[in-house]
């Protein structure tokens, strides 16, 4: 199932997708006569989806998905955790091994865009890059998760830009500024339940800037697996409903390359995983104060 967050330009809602037509809130509460609740987490992660998934079959899908603006799909997450260098490929094209550990950055909520959103990089900023990554939902409250368990703690999936300013990287030694930025973890489209995605290890993944493909992977070039890094983080801190691990990028990032070519203003951001959609994005200049 596709679930989306929208808005009609006056109110927030949420529903399901199916086929370009969305099934909404009011009318989920309509046809199947379970009162869901109005905030989408309170939805996906206290009960109310498990109690209407044997209802789906009564839902009308009445209204096209363009009357609506998509918003980022988990509004408000208690944390996003970003993986750093876990593709062997991505790994490689720095001269570096991928590391048995993972290495994470948390970036602030206020990071989280939606798809057909602009980008808002501050004028200060000169090496704005990209990075596509497969995002997973944690479905419940965990703490020392093994890995044989860790599956069941995944609600769903969906497309990650973790958007970095890599200028700030290099001299902060650290990524938490330059990926911290307000609008640089555009997400979505939309969440898809895991039980849609077959193998997540294996879909292909690709980045076109203004057309041009400049990322195209899949994610079974992932190092740290995904069973194995819901187990290793939730043996750090405990992961909590709603909370967004964004596994890493793979090759062709403008990261350390010789003649690297960033973003500018008015590029065009295209970001696709196999079976979870496409994310658009436009890169904005702003003037800082």
């Amino acid at each position: 199932m596709r679930i989306v967050r929208v808005t009609d330009g006056t109110s927030e809602t949420y529903g399901f997708l199916k086929d370009g037509k969305i099934a909404i809130k009011s009318e989920i509460t309509e046809l199947t006569g379970v009162p869901i609740p109005i905030n989408v987490k309170d939805f996906l992660f206290d009960g109310w989806y498990d109690e209407i998934k044997n209802k789906l079959d009564e839902l009308e899908y009445r209204e096209d998905i363009s009357k609506y603006k998509l918003l980022a799909p988990i509004p408000n997450p208690s944390k996003i955790i970003c993986l750093a260098f876990n593709y062997s490929d991505h790994a490689k094209e720095q001269g570096l091994q991928a590391i048995e550990e993972p290495a994470f950055v948390m970036k602030p909520r206020t990071t989280l865009n939606h798809t057909k959103s602009d980008i808002l990089c501050p004028d200060f900023v000169t090496q704005l890059d990209y990075e596509i990554e497969l995002a997973l939902i944690i479905g419940k409250d965990c703490k020392n998760v093994s890995t044989e368990d860790a599956k069941d703690m995944i609600f769903g999936y969906m497309i990650f830009n973790d958007t970095s300013a890599r200028d700030i990287q290099k001299v902060d030694k650290q990524f938490t500024r330059g990926k911290g930025f307000d609008t640089f973890a555009p997400c979505g489209p939309w969440i898809t339940t895991a039980d849609e995605i077959e193998n997540p290890q294996n879909l292909k993944m690709s980045t076109k800037v203004n057309g041009e493909v400049r990322q195209n992977s899949s994610t079974s070039n992932m190092f740290i697996k995904i069973p194995e890094i819901v187990s290793k983080i939730s043996k750090v801190m405990t992961l909590e409903k709603g909370d967004i691990i964004s596994t890493g990028t793979p090759a062709g990032t403008m990261l350390n390359k010789p003649n690297a070519v960033y973003l500018k203003d008015g590029d065009e951001i295209e970001m696709e995983i196999e079976g979870l959609g496409i994310l658009n994005n436009t890169i904005r200049v702003i003037k800082s104060n």
